[in-house]
């Protein structure tokens, strides 16, 4: 399937924001509308909100109508590592963790489950020369 920034760059990736936000100026709404604004299939993950930027939010990664190419991640370490465990537990194999979001330990977790990642890189850095739809 390659790697994180291919499938990112590739087509049609399906992407779960894990932190999305209806609080502008947090990470997760940056993140979130920003990958929607370029066109990308997003989904919010959120345990606070019911919707995102008008979209449904999802509470869990199971949840999704689909399971996602990428989930990205952008909620506190503690979290974080629920959420990658999660990731192993549906079989999600590509993982990019914003910067924050991880730690050493979450690191060595998903090399143990031989999951890639990419960490403390922004996704919206990596994608800033796509163009909406």
């Amino acid at each position: 399937m390659g790697t994180i920034p291919q499938i990112l760059n590739g087509e049609d990736p399906v992407i779960a924001v894990v932190g999305a936000s209806d609080h502008l100026h947090k990470y997760g709404a940056k993140i979130y509308r920003d990958l929607k604004s370029k066109g990308y299939h997003v989904y919010p993950v959120s345990l606070v909100n019911d919707t995102v930027d008008g979209d449904p939010a999802y509470k869990d990664l199971g949840d999704l109508p689909v399971k996602p190419d990428i989930v990205n991640i952008v909620v506190p370490p503690p979290r974080t590592r629920r959420i990658v465990a999660r990731c192993v537990e549906l079989g999600i194999r590509h993982i990019w963790i914003q910067p924050g979001a991880g730690d050493g330990e979450i690191y060595q977790y998903l090399d143990e489950h031989d999951v890639h990642y990419l960490a403390n890189a922004c996704i919206m850095v990596q994608s800033r020369y796509r163009v909406g739809t």
